[in-house]
């Protein structure tokens, strides 16, 4: 079987994060926002991705170009996400499997949903699966109309959706599995037919289905992987998780973290068992440190510190 393409949308100007730093080039934990998206498609099996750059897409492509498996895309204007894939179309001309569109602001996407959007397309040879997850909290977001039967029947954006529509959990997570070729065939009749004049990747798989094509919705995602990183308060909210997620795992392995509130460990960091970490510590990626220290409390380890076994290191 042909290994799946990603595409992942990197060109936005994520104004609301008020930085002159790219959305996706800030740090989560030690590592970059869009290198949490680029193991999760890693991990999914793709062995190529296309990261669609533009604006300070010199600053992106700079930041990424140091993965093999990366070729970049530029879109200059920013006319929408179907035309953001459009520009993808001279390295997906060959392609005759797979390819994964999703977003470069989504951190907590992880690669077994991923896995599950394929395995979907691929059993039910879908022309295109529509990435869904359930939530109560739709407010502002595209709802799955389905038919009685199940069958999936357009994305209705709210403020196009009647009353009965509105309440509808299901929500389109921005996130697809295509057939290469049929994507391509709908990237070629999209219309800017909207009041932003902008070609929208959304309008493909009801363009696919108008052709007799099978589309398909499956809610492989939790809404918490789905929800992109729009802000700084969101930018929290999701190093909080990742955070928790590093502490839980070092603690699982044999390691004491006294309290975890207070505690800030980056991923990348290599800590030995019965090692105890009291609070107030703080340790950059890259920090080596044995097994059966005693590490602070209100200690900052750096990325080039190695400390060896039964170290006791304190204020």
């Amino acid at each position: 079987m042909t290994a799946p393409i990603a595409v992942v949308l990197a060109a936005g100007k994520s104004t609301r994060m008020k930085s002159a730093t790219p959305k996706v080039l800030h740090s989560i934990c030690g590592q970059l926002m869009i290198d949490y998206v680029l193991n999760a498609v890693r991990t999914a099996g793709v062995e190529k991705i296309i990261v669609v750059v533009g604006h300070k897409a010199a600053q992106v492509r700079a930041a990424v170009s140091v993965h093999q498996d990366i070729v970049f895309a530029e879109q200059t204007e920013q006319n929408g996400t179907g035309h953001a894939v459009m520009m993808c179309e001279s390295e997906l001309a060959e392609h005759e499997g797979s390819v994964i569109i999703l977003a470069g602001d989504t951190p907590l996407l992880q690669g077994s949903s991923l896995i599950a959007l394929l395995n979907h397309q691929q059993t039910h040879s879908a022309a295109c699966v529509i990435g869904t997850a359930d939530t109560p909290s739709n407010d502002g977001l595209g709802r799955i109309v389905r038919d009685a039967q199940g069958g999936f029947v357009c994305i209705r954006e709210e403020k196009d959706a009647s009353d009965d529509e509105r309440k509808i959990t299901e929500i389109n997570t921005g996130c697809y599995a295509f057939s290469t070729p049929y994507l391509l065939e709908s990237l070629g009749k999209l219309k800017p037919d909207n009041v932003q004049a902008e070609y929208y990747l959304t309008d493909c798989p009801r363009i696919l289905m108008d052709d007799g094509h099978h589309v398909a919705a499956y809610c492989s995602l939790t809404i918490e992987e789905a929800i992109g990183v729009n802000n700084r308060i969101q930018l929290a909210e999701v190093r909080d998780q990742i955070q928790r997620g590093i502490l839980e795992e070092f603690m699982r392995s044999g390691v004491t973290i006294e309290d975890p509130r207070r505690t800030s460990i980056d991923c990348g960091v290599e800590i030995g068992a019965d090692t105890v970490i009291r609070p107030g510590t703080v340790i950059d990626r890259g920090a080596r440190i044995g097994a059966e220290c005693r590490i602070g409390p209100n200690v900052h380890i750096t990325a080039s510190q190695t400390i060896v076994d039964g170290v006791v290191l304190g204020p």
